[in-house]
């Protein structure tokens, strides 16, 4: 019996916010809403009493992949592993399809994001390469190329 009607997002907990929001919005993604959340909702769901969350929700273009970054104002966030490797335990990547992958990837070593590794293609299908954005979020980014 299946229970799951439809993916709905992914949440990432950022320190910050603008920044975060802004290398998303740079590779193409759109703002969809900013707001905070507190009160019983938010204390019930995370299972902290007294909580606050500054959220920004993304969306692609076409309107699929939505990510739902928050900001913890209370309590303060935890610090992660800025430089965890893709072997770490845990939400590995967010991977989006672009069209010319090296353009992009220039641009954001432009930007002062580097590759994790480098770039591979697979099976003469795709071009992937993951790239270390900001508070060491991997983004893994991938072209059709076959």
């Amino acid at each position: 019996m299946a229970h799951i009607t439809r993916f709905d997002h992914v949440g990432i907990t950022v320190a910050d916010l603008d920044t975060v929001t802004a290398f998303f919005v740079g590779l193409g993604l759109e703002v969809e809403g900013r707001q905070y959340v507190e009160g019983d909702f938010l204390d019930t769901v995370i299972g902290i009493p007294g909580s606050r969350t500054e959220i920004v929700m993304l969306t692609s273009p076409e309107g699929g992949a939505k990510i739902e970054l928050s900001s913890f104002v209370r309590p303060g966030h935890q610090p992660g592993s800025p430089t965890a490797a893709a072997t770490e335990l845990g939400l590995r990547n967010v991977c989006f399809e672009v069209d010319d992958l090296p353009t992009v990837l220039d641009g954001l070593a432009a930007d002062g994001y580097g590759l994790v590794g480098g770039l591979g293609e697979y099976e003469d299908v795709w071009r992937m390469a993951y790239v270390r954005g900001p508070e060491g979020l991997i983004v893994s980014l991938a072209e059709r190329i076959g």
